[in-house]
């Protein structure tokens, strides 16, 4: 589908990539992987046309259509979910619009022999025609099924996208890209707003996606889960196989390996060669070997080994002063936004030196009893901190709160006090951000950048208890890592909200399930948890749950629901069977229309019968469409 041939991009003279070549064809499912600012973002906007490379070409097959997803996105106010959802069928909605206009124009004339009324009608069909082939009749229970799959409730459709945080409007962004058809998904960093729920439901739909798919992501099981090739970008180059991420990185270290020994072996015999030149040289009878043997190793082609980038960070949370030993006690807490009740009868003890982790679904109140313990919402009941306590925050869209004009060492200027001011620097350098870079503006900073540079300035206040939200969100995989060692080495307490199962690993003694408006205490580590509720990982959860609620369901299902669900069914199967009929009939018109125009148009109450047809199959539609609603209710 595209091919792209010695690209090359540069910043401020310093090459991201140089001339690099690869193709993508359909069924390719691309993994694009590398350090935060490697050039991930850049490659992306580039195959989306939205950005030009120095130097390269792009070929693109004649047709494709390409759909990209990206880290910030602008939204129309005033559309509903539905309404927004609905954008991704441009022409559907413009057929719709010269199909209402017609039959307007039809229904106020009565020059039924005319030409021009005879031209409406062939319009009409060629219109009515393309409107079937892209799928018009279907458009509307599509969008509610991709949106459902990424986790709205049918409730939800209509209220105003502007009532929605910028993680559900990125999920909006991402229905309307599946709903498109488009040949060629860019996808950056698409998990990072989504619960396990709907990353289960966009791996599916991803490995059934017929055209070619490159995902930015730093989530390891989904690139797993999803792809079936992985080009990392490092050091300006790229390295590319056939193997997911995992795959990859164990085929990567094969081949280094394999490298170092070539490269061992050649030096090896680099050394004889040049010890026999020198002997040679010694003697006269000799030198014409030497000669030889000089242009023979003039002739060898150097093993080059793979570079491999280990610039990592340094982070190390220091403990303010010791807290007394109950750190957070709650009792009775509870919270509820409007009607909808999110936590109930709360009781927790945080010790001092604990660290423990918020796991379970999106929606059950994990950020929200964060924020309670950081004092950032009201709630009832009772919360208190114990002696010394001294709270850091990073919440889980922290990096939203710098100020993108600001550059990263004005940034950390501000933030930091008088007793840290002059570690500013230092601080940056830690986290990568070095040399120049320092004076670099937040907005150019990709997602992975900001959430470091968010990292950074939380070093610049003093606390014993750190409560983290989601910080591994835009975090390349090595970052990941040496974050954990950091918290592992923290000798505060720690509260983690993650669903992340390799961070949190060994890397925390207690886990809090949030379920049912309700908290669980597991005493041990998250495998520890897992073994308990016998699953194999976090995304379990959410199947395990599922299977759960089906099984309930079935059961509470009195004879008069399972009366009433046949007769449904019964009744659906009765319209579809009309609508079927009616199409053909409609269809078999058409085509005598389009034959014999004259002698069909001459027979009475022709055009009567044929638009009461018409109206016929439209209320079964909206018959079929309200009956499939009570259906899946």
């Amino acid at each position: 589908m595209l091919n792209i041939h010695n690209l090359s991009v540069s910043f401020g003279g310093e090459y991201l990539f140089e001339e690099i070549s690869f193709r993508l064809g359909a069924g390719d499912r691309v993994g694009l992987v590398g350090k935060n600012g490697a050039g991930k973002s850049t490659m992306l906007k580039i195959l989306a046309k939205e950005m030009e490379a120095d130097t390269g070409d792009i070929a693109f097959e004649k047709g494709v259509d390409i759909g990209f997803l990206k880290q910030d996105i602008d939204f129309v106010h005033g559309r509903t979910v539905l309404e927004e959802a609905y954008e991704a069928f441009e022409e559907i909605k413009s057929l719709e619009l010269q199909m209402e206009d017609i039959n307007q124009k039809l229904s106020e004339r009565s020059d039924y022999e005319s030409e021009s009324y005879h031209q409406l009608m062939v319009d009409l069909n060629d219109i009515t025609h393309r409107y079937e082939i892209l799928g018009g009749y279907n458009y509307q229970g599509e969008a509610e099924r991709v949106l459902q799959g990424l986790g709205f409730k049918r409730e939800e459709f209509d209220k105003l996208t502007d009532t929605f945080s910028g993680g559900w409007r990125m999920r909006i962004e991402l229905a309307k890209l599946l709903l498109q058809k488009n040949d060629i998904l860019l996808l950056d960093e698409p998990t990072n707003h989504l619960d396990i729920e709907s990353i289960i439901w966009l791996e599916q739909f991803l490995k059934n996606f017929s055209g070619v798919v490159v995902i930015v992501s730093h989530d390891k099981m989904f690139l797993d889960n999803v792809t079936n090739r992985t080009i990392e970008i490092s050091l300006g180059r790229i390295y590319d196989y056939n193997k997911p991420y995992s795959k990859y990185l164990v085929l990567r270290q094969e081949i280094r390996e394999q490298q170092l020994a070539a490269q061992k072996n050649q030096e090896k015999h680099i050394q004889q060669t040049e010890k026999l030149i020198e002997k040679f040289r010694a003697k006269a009878s000799k030198a014409t070997m030497a000669q030889s043997l000089i242009k023979k190793l003039d002739r060898i082609d150097r093993i080059e080994v793979d570079e491999e980038d280990n610039a990592t960070m340094n982070i190390k949370f220091p403990l303010s002063i010791q807290p007394g030993k109950v750190v957070i006690e709650a009792e009775g807490v509870a919270k509820s936004y409007g009607e909808k009740q999110v936590l109930e009868g709360i009781d927790l003890l945080v010790e001092r030196g604990s660290k423990t982790a918020f796991v379970g679904q999106n929606g059950q109140g994990k950020t929200t009893l964060a924020k309670m313990i950081v004092d950032e919402i009201p709630y009832d009941g009772n919360l208190r901190l114990g002696h010394n306590v001294q709270l850091g925050y990073f919440a889980q869209n922290q990096a939203e709160y710098l100020d993108g004009e600001k550059t990263l060492l004005d940034t950390m200027i501000d933030a930091a006090n008088e007793t840290n001011r002059t570690q500013v620097r230092d601080i940056l350098g830690a986290f990568l951000f070095r040399g120049d870079d320092v004076d670099k503006k937040v907005k150019v900073l990709s997602g992975g950048e900001r959430n470091r540079l968010a990292l950074a300035k939380l070093l610049l206040q003093p606390f014993n208890v750190l409560v983290m939200d989601e910080p591994t969100n835009h975090l390349d995989i090595k970052s990941k890592n040496i974050l954990k060692q950091a918290l592992q080495k923290f000798e505060g307490t720690l509260i983690l909200v993650s669903h992340d199962r390799d961070f949190l690993q060994g890397l925390t003694d207690k886990v809090y399930e949030f379920r049912n408006k309700k908290i669980k205490e597991y005493l041990g580590d998250i495998n520890f948890y897992l073994e308990q509720r016998n699953i194999e990982n976090l995304r379990d959860i959410e199947r395990k749950d599922q299977q759960l609620t089906s099984s309930k369901s079935k059961e509470n299902n009195s004879y008069e629901d399972q009366k009433r669900l046949k007769g449904l069914k019964n009744k659906l199967s009765k319209v579809e069977s009309k609508i079927s009929q009616l199409e053909k009939e409609i269809a078999e018109i058409d085509v005598e229309l389009a034959i014999n125009y004259d002698e069909v148009v001459s027979k009475p109450d022709f055009f009567d019968n044929y638009q009461k047809k018409k109206d016929t199959l439209e209320q079964l539609m909206l018959d079929w469409e309200h009956i499939s609603e009570e259906l899946e209710g």
